[in-house]
């Protein structure tokens, strides 16, 4: 569900952020937010790698910060449930994942307040076992003259759930996983704080498996 309009003004939206790398997307959140192009501030990072140099990142920034290390668990409905137990601790208006590469099942009360990037245009390369350059080598494979990125609500599924924004480039043929990484990456910055500004303003209501923004 969207945030209620009347509050959009009186307050930043209170993101969590699910991260298990680099952290680059944490950190285009973040200078989003710096700059005053993002109204939102991000409560907690929780991590399910303790390696991630994301981790660094939260620490260069005064982002309060944790690991759940997937490691612990033995499957991911008790992994899940510990995730949520730490989110639990913040008033939290949105969930953000940000190459969260593990899976985490939704519960109900954050139904609609889940949202994931994926460096492909769903529904195609998509799903379980395709993140970071496992995708850009299949779209390569595939042989497909355009890719993209796609921002959507995340479900218990994976990859999947009503998308709110696509940003599509070119394949060029003399691309290789990593210069198309780049080139999507690019529009990843710009789609990923473009639908949670949305998200932050009312704009997003969700009609069965789309959605709609409203004006």
């Amino acid at each position: 569900m969207p945030v209620d309009k009347k509050e959009v003004t009186s307050r930043p939206l209170n993101l969590g952020v699910l991260i298990s790398g680099g952290g680059r997307t944490l950190q285009n959140l973040i200078d989003r937010i710096n700059d005053g192009s993002l109204k939102a501030q991000i409560r907690i990072v929780i991590s399910s790698n303790p390696e991630a140099f994301g981790l660094e990142r939260s620490r260069r920034y005064n982002v309060p910060h944790l690991t759940v290390n997937r490691k612990n668990f033995k499957n991911d409905e008790s992994f899940s449930q510990a995730i949520t137990e730490e989110l639990e601790k913040y008033e939290l208006d949105l969930v953000v994942l940000a190459g969260f590469n593990c899976f985490y099942r939704i519960p109900k009360k954050y139904e609609g307040k889940v949202v994931n990037i994926h460096p492909a245009l769903i529904p195609g390369f998509c799903g379980k076992g395709y993140y970071g350059e496992k995708v850009h080598k299949a779209v390569l494979a595939a042989g497909v003259k355009v890719t993209g990125c796609t921002v959507h609500f995340a479900d218990n599924r994976y990859d999947h759930g009503p998308i709110i924004l696509q940003r599509t480039v070119p394949v060029l043929d003399d691309d290789t996983p990593e210069s198309l990484a780049e080139r999507v990456f690019k529009e990843e910055c710009i789609a990923y704080p473009e639908a949670i500004k949305l998200f932050q303003e009312g704009r997003l209501k969700i009609e069965g498996n789309r959605v709609r923004i409203i004006s």
